[in-house]
C-alpha cells in the first residue's frame, strides 16, 4: 500500500454514507469523530462545563463531577442532535451536503445526601461512517480505484460521584466505561486487473478511564460569585484489540467477498487510545440570574494504527467562553422572562495534521432553556434547545472544508423522588 494514502485520502472526490451518526471524512482516521459532552446545555455555552455549577437545583454536570453543589432533585434527562454538514473540496470542484439525527444523551441523576450527588449516563462517544472513493490514471493507461470506507460507534456509560468538603470546595470522580466495534477498509481496484486488494482494520473496545474533578466557589455580598474548576482524565485500563489483514478477493453478489487469499494479518493490543485530558475553567455569575465563564481543554497526543501504518494524533487544545441569563426566572405574568438564554464560542486546535495543516475547528453556539408553564424555581421541568454552528477543516492543498449547522434538543424531568411524606 502506498505511503502517501495519508494525504491522498482526503484529497480526492468524495461521497459519504448518509443519516449516520459520524458523516465526517476526517472520521476515518483514529476511533471517529467525537460526540462526547455535547449535552444541549453545555454545548450551547461554547462548551463551558468545568466551572459550571448550575444555580438551580435539577440538573447534573458530567463533565466535572465536582460541580453539582446544588443539585436536590432526581432528574431524568433525554437528549438527541441533528447534524447538518456541508462538504467542499477544490478538487474535482466538489460539493457534498450530509445529515444525520441520533439519541445523544440519557442521564438520571439524584443526590444521596446534602452533601454526596450521583449520576449515571449513556453517550455515544465516537463514531464513523464514511465512504470515499477516488480513482487516477496510471501511465499505462489504466484506472486506479481506491475507495475507503469506515463504519461503527464507541459508545460510553458513565457514573460520577460529587462530594461537598465544604461550602465552598468539592471534589468528584467520575468513570467511564468505553464499549464498541470500529471497521475501516481501503479496497484498490485496477482496470486491467480481476482481483481487489484489501486492507482492513478491524477494532474491538472494552476499557474504563477515570477523571478527577474540583471546584472551588467564593461567594460576595449582593449575590455575587466566582467559581475555579479544574478535571484530568487518566488511567485507561483495558485495550483496543485490532486485526489488520491484507488479502485478495473478489467480490460477489451483495459485496461478498470470494476466494480471497490473506497476505498479511496482524493482531495488536493498545492500551492508549484514549488521550490524557486536562482542563481549567473560570467562571463569574450573579445568583439565578446571569453566568458567563472561559475554559481551556487539553488533550495529550497519541499514535494509533490505521490500514497498517502508524499514525499520530497531536497534541491539541480548545477554549470555550460562554454563559446563560434568565431576565427574571419568577415573573410568572411574562413567560419570556422565565426563559434561560445561553450562548458561546469556541476554538479547538485539532489533533489531525493532515498535508501540513491543522484540521482545525470553531463555531459560535447558543440556546435557550424553556420551563413547563407551571413549573417552580424549586422544581424546574424543562425542554432545552440548542444550535452551533461553525467550521472544520480548510481548502487548501485540496483538502476538505466542513460547514456545520447543529441542532440539539433535550427534555429534563426533575423531581424528589424520596421526599419524607408530612401527612398520609
Amino acid at each position: 500500500m502506498k505511503k502517501t494514502f495519508v494525504a491522498s485520502l482526503l484529497t480526492a472526490g468524495f461521497y459519504l454514507h448518509a443519516q449516520s451518526i459520524g458523516n465526517s471524512p476526517y472520521a476515518a482516521y483514529g476511533i471517529g469523530d467525537i460526540k462526547y459532552d455535547n449535552t444541549v446545555d453545555v454545548s450551547s455555552m461554547g462548551g463551558v462545563s468545568t466551572a459550571y455549577i448550575w444555580d438551580f437545583n435539577n440538573n447534573f454536570n458530567f463533565k466535572n463531577p465536582a460541580a453539582n453543589t446544588n443539585l436536590e432533585l432526581a432528574t431524568i434527562k433525554v437528549e438527541g442532535t441533528n447534524e447538518n454538514n456541508f462538504y467542499k473540496t477544490d478538487y474535482n470542484n466538489t460539493n457534498v451536503t450530509k445529515h444525520s439525527n441520533y439519541l445523544s444523551n440519557i442521564a438520571i441523576a439524584m443526590p444521596l445526601s446534602k452533601k454526596v450527588k450521583f449520576g449515571l449516563g449513556f453517550q455515544p462517544y465516537s463514531s464513523k461512517q464514511y465512504e470515499i472513493l477516488r480513482t487516477l490514471t496510471t501511465s499505462e493507461g489504466n484506472i486506479e480505484g481506491h475507495k475507503y470506507n469506515g463504519k461503527g460507534t464507541l459508545n460510553t456509560i458513565q457514573a460520577a460521584l460529587g462530594y461537598q468538603i465544604t461550602p465552598s470546595f468539592a471534589l468528584g470522580l467520575r468513570t467511564n466505561y468505553y464499549f464498541g466495534k470500529l471497521y475501516d477498509i481501503e479496497e484498490v481496484t485496477f482496470s486491467d486487473a480481476e482481483l481487489i486488494s484489501g486492507y482492513s482494520n478491524s477494532n474491538k473496545i472494552n476499557s474504563f478511564n477515570f477523571t478527577l474533578g474540583t471546584t472551588y466557589q467564593k461567594k460576595f455580598i449582593n449575590d455575587y460569585k466566582l467559581t475555579l474548576g479544574a478535571t484530568y482524565t487518566f488511567g485507561t485500563t483495558g485495550q483496543m484489540e485490532s486485526v489488520y489483514t491484507n488479502s485478495t478477493y473478489f467480490k460477489g453478489i451483495g459485496d461478498v467477498k470470494g476466494y480471497e487469499t490473506i497476505i498479511d494479518e496482524k493482531e495488536s493490543r493498545d492500551k492508549k487510545f484514549l488521550p490524557q485530558e486536562f482542563s481549567l475553567g473560570l467562571g463569574y455569575g450573579h445568583e439565578t440570574k446571569w453566568f458567563v465563564g472561559t475554559q481551556l481543554d487539553y488533550k495529550n497526543g497519541e499514535n494509533f494504527n490505521f490500514l497498517g501504518q502508524t499514525l499520530k494524533y497531536n497534541s491539541s487544545y480548545k477554549i470555550s467562553a460562554g454563559g446563560w441569563i434568565v431576565p427574571n426566572y419568577n415573573n410568572f405574568r411574562n413567560y419570556f422572562s422565565r426563559v434561560i438564554y445561553r450562548y458561546g464560542v469556541y476554538y479547538e486546535k485539532g489533533a489531525l495534521n493532515i498535508g501540513g495543516k491543522d484540521i482545525n475547528k470553531y463555531a459560535i453556539t447558543g440556546g435557550v432553556t424553556l420551563p413547563f408553564q407551571k413549573s417552580s424555581v424549586t422544581r424546574m421541568n424543562s425542554i432545552d434547545l440548542g444550535l452551533e454552528l461553525g467550521r472544520r477543516g480548510t481548502l487548501e492543498n485540496n483538502l476538505i472544508q466542513q460547514n456545520f449547522i447543529n441542532f440539539k434538543i433535550g427534555i429534563n424531568f426533575a423531581d424528589k423522588w424520596f421526599g419524607r411524606r408530612l401527612y398520609n
